[in-house]
């Protein structure tokens, strides 16, 4: 007999799939809407077609529309700060020295790798991107003007404290130049590395200088980066054999004997650090016993990707390099797109997370610092804010509305927006709210939440006067009353996250159109983002909150409150070409507009958006007993007592395009490895009206899925002709 199979709306991991009868499990690039299944919308890479491949992980992204009219995208990558506007890329970020050199360039024959070397400390690290101009002619080197001139390279190593290294496209064909040719070098703001890592090294416990028994002495003689004969002020209290460590700066230089003062079989930049200039007199430790530079240490602590926080004051775009400076880029100039982002004067110089608060129109830091322009006091629970009207004045008078506070509840501010009557900030423990109250107070603060703090800066958004974050022991809403979300593919989350080196990667963003907040974050195995789960607020309930899951990898995601559609950023670490970067290492980042068609089109080449949902298993339930139909006494056998048959069915969809793979999956026991229908898996189009098959089993569930591109469906209701087939 034909019978109707109907499903509940969301998916559920946290039972067996023969628990979830009437349920789906498992989905793959699918919505709910009004209850039903869906496959997502395409998307389309954004910028011009060989100028849109951006230079390491985007980690933030901002759209704001000036008031001339024009919209920008802010994407800032852990490298450099873009502005997106009329399909174009436009480099903004801010520069923080700029060095005219002579006598800059070292090249040898056969190699790609060039050495510049400076007059003085150029405070580079390797990663770092420069700019170079203002070239002249190098002797003895192939390369020319054409090959400097207005070029962005990534530092690939850094020798000394005068000299840096980059890495050519091809290698010296000339006889090599020394020292030849001048460049001026402009040294782009550091932001931080690509991924979140786990804590190594010096900067952890005794290697610190945390280790308070450490001996200490200082250098009686000053060495540079290849001196190997290391004389102390006093060697007394230092090893004498065995392989031992001296910290100098931030040198490990390793050693395995003492003459008088002076160390023996010094070698170099070891555990991971770099040989360096040292001068008379500087500070010599004991680093022995301290932890190497790739040893983990037991406090496990995470060192955060470099990330941006990303608003605007009117026309001009304010962005924050995470633990370090704030910058602003004017839009409403007439060559705003030829100048770059620069130092907003009077600001706080270290802070965490940065907002605009609304329609006051202050300018608010988190985890700033207590004394403006020291970042040694910068401080994760302390707040600064602005005058209103003024992103220059940060001094509290008896005139103005600047002020300071420090949140109690917590080890650090995690991130904070704007809600729609006031700001709500997390701490690693908690929620508080900040609300404009006018003078003399200004801001209002009350702790609304406990044990909900933010799992990362970005994890969190706000719709419609809630916000919805993610916190590092489940997902939580706040509307004028703390709520736990119930989720019920929460195990599915949380026991494959990397929230170990992971966490400051997770990103929310929201998706209006479908009324969808979604998370992106990494698995357990992975320190790039490359899962998603996505709670849908239209459609769930108390009884039955909805959920999906998927693959969809984005850093960041914005809605389309500026742009007609969302845009979002992809992070490839696997491929390291970037149209504005000679020797990029760190990867790229791809800028998309979504909910755009049935395919992913980048840059010109279209592939399949393959999407998948699953159910769980149903089975024939409520037969009839044989001495039931002769005595009309309503006798039962219970729940797969018989086997299943099921000759045909007959497939309906609201809306589909192109056709649509159905599995059914066969299976006589909860332990046993699922099968495909005899004559399976079936392709249908619109134009099928039934199907015939074989199938037979205990237990049947149901996948749909597209597998190719310009295919898309959404699930109507589902008949199969199904009759009980004995019990063997």
């Amino acid at each position: 007999m034909l019978q109707k199979i109907g499903f509940q709306p969301g998916i559920n991991k946290q039972i067996t799939p023969t628990g979830a009868e009437g349920q789906w499990i498992n989905c793959d690039n699918v919505r709910f809407r009004y209850g039903i299944p869906e496959k997502i919308g395409g998307w389309n890479q954004l910028g011009q077609l060989n100028s849109n491949e951006l230079t390491g992980a985007a980690r933030g992204l901002h759209h704001f529309v000036n008031a001339a009219g024009r919209r920008y995208a802010i994407v800032g990558t852990n490298r450099i700060l873009y502005a997106f506007s009329g399909d174009v890329f436009y480099d903004i970020h801010p520069i923080k020295t700029t060095t005219t050199l002579t006598s800059a360039f070292t090249t040898t024959n056969g190699s790609s790798s060039v050495t510049i070397t400076f007059s003085t400390a150029h405070g580079i690290s390797p990663n770092d991107i420069v700019l170079l101009d203002n070239f002249t002619t190098i002797t003895g080197s192939n390369f020319g003007a054409s090959d400097f001139d207005d070029k962005k390279f990534m530092v690939t190593s850094v020798p000394t404290a005068t000299t840096i290294t980059i890495t050519m496209p091809s290698n010296e064909s000339g006889s090599g130049a020394t020292t030849s040719g001048g460049i001026r070098v402009q040294h782009y703001y550091p932001v931080g590395s690509a991924v979140q890592e786990k804590g190594y090294g010096w900067g952890l416990g005794s290697y610190g200088g945390e280790d308070t028994g450490a001996v200490t002495t200082t250098l009686n003689g000053a060495i540079d980066a290849s001196t190997t004969t290391i004389v102390l002020t006093s060697a007394v209290q230092f090893p004498s054999t065995g392989t031992s460590f001296v910290l100098i700066g931030t040198e490990m230089i390793q050693y395995t004997g003492v003459s008088g003062n002076t160390l023996t079989g010094v070698t170099r930049g070891t555990r991971g650090t770099t040989a360096a200039s040292h001068s008379d007199g500087a500070t010599v430790t004991n680093g022995t016993d301290y932890g190497a530079w790739n040893e983990q240490t037991q406090e496990g602590l995470a060192l955060d990707p470099g990330m941006w926080s990303i608003d605007n004051f009117g026309d001009k775009a304010i962005c924050l390099i995470h633990d370090s400076a704030v910058f602003s880029w004017d839009s409403s100039l007439g060559n705003a797109t030829e100048t770059r982002a620069a130092i907003i004067t009077g600001a706080p110089t270290a802070s965490r997370h940065m907002v605009v608060s609304t329609p006051d129109r202050h300018l608010v830091f988190y985890g700033t610092e207590t004394t403006i322009g020291s970042p040694e006091t910068q401080d994760d629970m302390f707040i600064r804010f602005s005058d209103q009207e003024d992103i220059n004045t940060y001094t509290p008078s008896a005139t103005n509305t600047a002020g300071t506070q420090r949140l109690a509840d917590g080890s650090k501010i995690m991130g904070a927006i704007r809600g729609r009557d006031a700001l709500y900030v997390w701490t690693d423990t908690s929620l508080f709210t900040q609300r404009f109250v006018g003078q003399p107070f200004t801001f209002a603060f009350a702790q609304v939440g406990t044990n909900c703090g933010l799992v990362g800066q970005n994890a969190c958004v706000e719709v419609d006067g809630a916000a919805y974050w993610m916190s590092e022991n489940g997902f939580f809403r706040y509307g004028g009353r703390l709520e736990s979300l119930p989720c019920l593919v929460e195990d599915h989350v949380y026991d494959d996250i990397n929230l170990a080196s992971g966490n400051q990667m997770v990103s929310a963003g929201l998706n209006n159109l479908f009324g969808e907040v979604i998370w992106f974050y990494p698995s357990a195995t992975s320190d790039v983002i490359n899962k998603q789960v996505t709670y849908n607020y239209f459609d769930s309930s108390p009884q039955r909150p909805v959920w999906t899951i998927g693959t969809l990898s984005r850093t960041m995601w914005r809605d389309s409150a500026v742009f007609n559609k969302p845009h979002a950023t992809e992070y490839d670490a696997s491929t390291d070409t970037s149209f504005d970067v000679v020797g990029n290492t760190e990867g790229r980042t791809a800028y998309y507009e979504h909910e755009v068609g049935t395919d992913q089109n980048k840059n010109g080449t279209i592939t399949a958006v393959t999407s998948n949902i699953e159910s769980g298993d149903f089975d024939i339930t409520a037969q009839r007993t044989a001495q039931g139909q002769q005595t009309g006494v309503a006798t039962f056998r219970g729940d797969g007592e018989f086997v299943m048959k099921i000759r045909r069915f007959i497939p309906d969809f609201i809306s589909q395009t192109g056709s649509t793979r159905i599995t059914l999956q066969l299976k006589n026991y909860s332990n046993s490895t699922q099968t495909g229908s005899p004559l399976g898996p079936f392709d249908v189009t619109s134009s099928t009206t039934k199907v015939d098959t074989r199938a037979r089993a205990r237990a049947i569930s149901l996948k749909i899925e597209n597998i190719a591109a310009e295919q898309s469906w959404k699930l109507g209701t589902f008949r199969l002709d199904t009759q009980p087939d004995g019990r063997r």
